[in-house]
């Protein structure tokens, strides 16, 4: 934090989030416009400043004053989109720039001037190059360090090397755009950067603590940081134009394997890896095809190429309609390539075993797999993936092999004493869901977080799992011992003792032992998302354990336990 500030070339283009607007949303900039936030406006645009509207109004006073007033929400996302383009004309001339907000940009001037011809003919240069590359107008101003250099770019004005201090001495406490400290200094008779600077760097401190230390650095020409320069992303995607179209699977081989390895090449010189890869075609009909392959490791030359090579044999190899089980073939030979490294990280290396044995079969499985996506398509590989539910089907979901293996509920908080369903074991009166009984209140409520903030998922069922869950569960009908229908009456009251199970128009199994209900009311806020049913587990006289539901007077097989 100390010694002189660097030369620094600031770009400002004025009223910026009106220009976003104009660039973004359509907005003409040319009529009386005002960006708002928390119903203050925060930016207009020329001709509303002619009709009085002023940064800081309440949305009621800037229409008061302007009644053809267009208001527009106050969106920094894209302000920063718009002013991308400009960053990057900027970037075509110079190298090192740093974006000090949306509509704002800074460069160290000295290798712009030394290469332009002088600071002056560098301001020009950039103005007149952003000017012809993105029809906007800016203003540039030159000074020692960044804030004096926005100030000086609202006149457009370079500030002399050292003159810093004087330029500053004589522009209000404002300035600083800390609202509460210049309306504070002001009121203690402080109007001036220059008085401002001219207190004591400790007595600023204890008075004003850090961030007025900060603003008093400022105020005397001080920056607190150097010039935080931006890298422009390395350009990674590798292409390959065919002058003939490529319709047989072993030149499309030929092809995946030079391009990997100059992808390869490209991503070891920037000490990157590739965890995710795009993989594009374009067919001489115009037809694109588009397909992402990830990896848990890093991607090596060779495993590029495979993927590659299997993406464009599923392609090539394809079905020649579109209702059979591979993918319809492309309606002409591929004439582009292109690979798009997804997903990059640093290249750390990677510690193999000593006979090169250390993960040889898992990584043969992944490449057999990986083949079959590419020839199916990748939701014809699947894994499953257990999270939070209170049935067994809504605990599993099943992701392509190679995504990423991440539950989209989180799984439930361990219940003591959970039971297991016992053979000829009715529910005892008055047990609640939590330790497995058949007379609990409806469970499902929005906000129950009482395990550590996980949802516990009350009404779940209890341990063990059961081994196959039915993709559709299979209607059934359950009768007690004189032969009549089992029912379930709202307040989870069982008609009479399960004794016998029919499961479609198959014959009657005897029941030797049940438990339950487990009451599930899901999303009873939402009337047409809201699910009420009732789990039973029954046994079965040739040792057979199935998990029974009954919802709107229907039984259903839902699965089978081991």
């Amino acid at each position: 934090m100390t010694g002189t500030p660097a030369r620094t070339l600031l770009l400002w283009c004025p009223d910026w989030p009106v220009l976003a607007a104009e660039i973004v949303d359509g907005v003409p900039a040319t009529g009386p416009v005002a960006v708002l936030h928390a119903n203050r406006v925060v930016a207009c645009s020329e001709r509303a400043r002619a009709e009085g509207v002023r940064r800081g109004l309440r949305k009621r006073e800037a229409q008061g004053r302007c009644p053809q007033l267009t208001v527009v929400d106050y969106d920094p996302g894209r302000d920063a989109r718009a002013f991308e383009p400009v960053v990057a004309a900027v970037e075509e001339l110079v190298a090192g720039v740093e974006v000090v907000r949306p509509g704002a940009c800074a460069v160290a001037a000295r290798g712009p001037s030394r290469y332009l011809g002088g600071e002056e003919a560098a301001a020009e240069r950039i103005i007149e190059h952003v000017a012809q590359s993105c029809l906007v107008e800016s203003q540039v101003g030159i000074a020692d360090g960044v804030f004096a250099a926005g100030l000086a770019a609202r006149s457009g004005r370079v500030v002399p090397p050292g003159g810093t201090p004087e330029f500053l001495a004589g522009l209000p406490v404002e300035a600083l755009g800390r609202s509460a400290l210049a309306d504070l200094l002001r009121r203690l008779g402080v109007r001036s950067l220059g008085d401002f600077a001219a207190l004591p760097a400790g007595d600023v401190l204890a008075r004003f603590g850090f961030d007025g230390a900060l603003a008093h650095r400022l105020a005397a020409g001080r920056d607190h940081r150097p010039l935080a320069v931006r890298q422009p992303p390395a350009d990674l995607t590798v292409t390959a134009e065919q002058d003939e179209p490529i319709d047989r699977v072993d030149v499309a081989a030929f092809v995946a394997r030079a391009l990997a390895e100059q992808l390869h090449e490209r991503l070891a010189g920037h000490g990157l890896a590739c965890t995710r890869l795009g993989i594009e075609a374009v067919t001489e009909h115009g037809q694109e095809l588009h397909r992402v392959w990830r990896h848990d490791g890093l991607l090596t030359a060779a495993a590029i190429a495979d993927r590659v090579r299997w993406q464009l044999d599923g392609w090539l190899s394809g079905s020649s309609g579109r209702t059979g089980a591979r993918p319809a073939r492309p309606t002409a030979g591929i004439i582009r390539l292109r690979l798009i490294p997804d997903g990059v990280i640093a290249q750390a290396g990677l510690q193999a075993g000593l006979w090169g044995e250390t993960g040889e079969e898992r990584e043969r499985a992944h490449r057999a797999l990986s083949r079959v996506q590419g020839i199916l398509g990748p939701e014809a590989v699947v894994t499953a993936v257990l999270g939070g539910g209170r049935s067994p089907a809504d605990q599993v979901r099943l992701v392509p092999w190679g995504d990423e293996r991440l539950p989209t509920r989180p799984g439930p908080a361990p219940l003591p004493g959970a039971p297991i369903a016992r053979p000829g074991r009715a529910p005892l009166s008055g047990e609640s869901i939590a330790n497995g009984g058949g007379r609990a209140v409806s469970a499902g409520r929005p906000a129950d977080h009482s395990a550590g903030g996980v949802p516990p998922w009350p009404g779940r069922l209890p341990a063990p799992a059961p081994a196959v869950v039915l993709p559709s569960p299979l209607a059934a009908t359950v009768h007690d011992a004189a032969g009549e229908a089992v029912v379930i009456s709202a307040r989870l009251a069982v008609s009479a003792p399960p004794a016998r199970l029919v499961v479609g128009t198959g014959r009657p199994a005897e029941i030797v032992g049940w438990v339950g209900p487990w009451p599930v009311d899901e999303r009873w806020w939402a009337p047409a998302e809201a699910r009420r049913r009732a789990r039973f587990q029954v046994c079965l006289a040739d040792g057979t354990a199935l998990l029974l539901a009954v919802e709107g007077g229907q039984w259903l097989v839902e699965a089978i336990y081991d």
